[in-house]
Formats: C-alpha cells, structure tokens, sequence
C-alpha cells in the first residue's frame, strides 16, 4: 500500500462520499442537484463532498450550462482496487500459515 493513496480511502471513507462515488459509477456523469438529491442534506454539503472527492482524484466535473457534470476518474480507483488484492493476498498468506502451525 502507499502512503500517496490515503487521500483516496480517506474520500472514500465517508458514507455519503461514498454513496456518490457508487452512484456514478453505476449511472455515470451526474449533476451536482441529482447527487445532491441522494443525500439527507444540503446541496451546499454535496458540493463539499464532491470538492473532497475531487482533490482525492476520485471524481472530476465539467460546466455544462449552469450545472457542474461529475464523473468518476476509473483510474484512481482501479488502483486502489490493486492495492486491496495484494493486501488481501497478503492476509490469506498468513492465515495459511496461522493454520498450518495451528493444525500441525
């Protein structure tokens, strides 16, 4: 794991972060006033969660009109899901062998 991807889980740490990240990349490019829609609170604090998100890298917007477009950035959590299996396999590896001296 690296030290330059705690920005990232950290975004990604909040439930309605996450939420957000989920839904677009579910349903893709979404404006501000649908995300906002999700959450149990302001547009004011969607806004500030999808800035959050942005300076992780996680998500990147584009003005069209009025409105602000948001997108998911597939490449920043594509490595985080690299990291994630080689941690995982790390963890089966010792688990293997917890048992082995366990059984033997």
């Amino acid at each position: 794991m690296s030290v330059a991807d705690a920005p990232v889980f950290g975004a990604l740490g909040d439930p309605n972060r996450l939420r957000m990240v989920i839904a677009l990349c579910e349903d893709g490019p979404s404006p501000t006033s649908a995300l906002s829609r999700m959450l149990p609170s302001t547009r004011q604090a969607a806004t500030k969660h999808l800035e959050v998100l942005s300076a992780a890298g996680v998500v990147t917007s584009a003005r069209r009109g009025r409105e602000r477009i948001w997108a998911v950035r597939p490449e920043s959590l594509t490595g985080l899901a690299d990291q994630l299996r080689v941690l995982s396999r790390r963890w089966d590896a010792r688990l293997d062998r917890l048992r082995d001296y366990v059984e033997d």
